[in-house]
């Protein structure tokens, strides 16, 4: 089992299952948030080595939760991923500006999604 721990912020039910299944088949560690503040508490307490960040969370939105991570000099170094349907023009340049790492459209390419993991991890 990899050591690796990656924390998946994630709202829906089944993107999560799916994503979790995913980063588990590839031996990653998973931690889990359902909202932007948990997602924040979660980052902040255990420090995982990457964030998977939906940006279209309750309580506290992805872009918001991201810049307090990255605002955090613990934190910081942390590279988000966001995940999101936001797949407008412009929302990725938004992601980016919010400190987002890298951008992943939903619906998530898993080839995409362990590509971006070898970069980054």
């Amino acid at each position: 089992m990899s050591d690796t721990r990656i924390l998946v912020v994630e709202d829906n039910d089944d993107n999560m299952t799916l994503i979790v299944d995913v980063l588990q088949s590839l031996e990653h560690i998973v931690l889990k948030a359902t909202d932007g503040e948990q997602g924040v508490a979660v980052a902040r307490q255990e420090k995982p080595d990457l964030i998977l960040m939906d940006l279209s969370l309750p309580r506290m939105d992805g872009w918001t939760a991201t810049k307090l991570i990255k605002s955090d000099p613990e934190l910081a170094h942390i590279p988000v991923i966001a995940l999101t349907a936001h797949a407008m023009v412009g929302d990725r340049e938004r992601a980016i500006q919010a400190g987002c790492d890298d951008y992943i459209a939903k619906p998530i390419n898993l080839q995409e999604l362990a590509a971006k993991l070898r970069v980054y991890l």
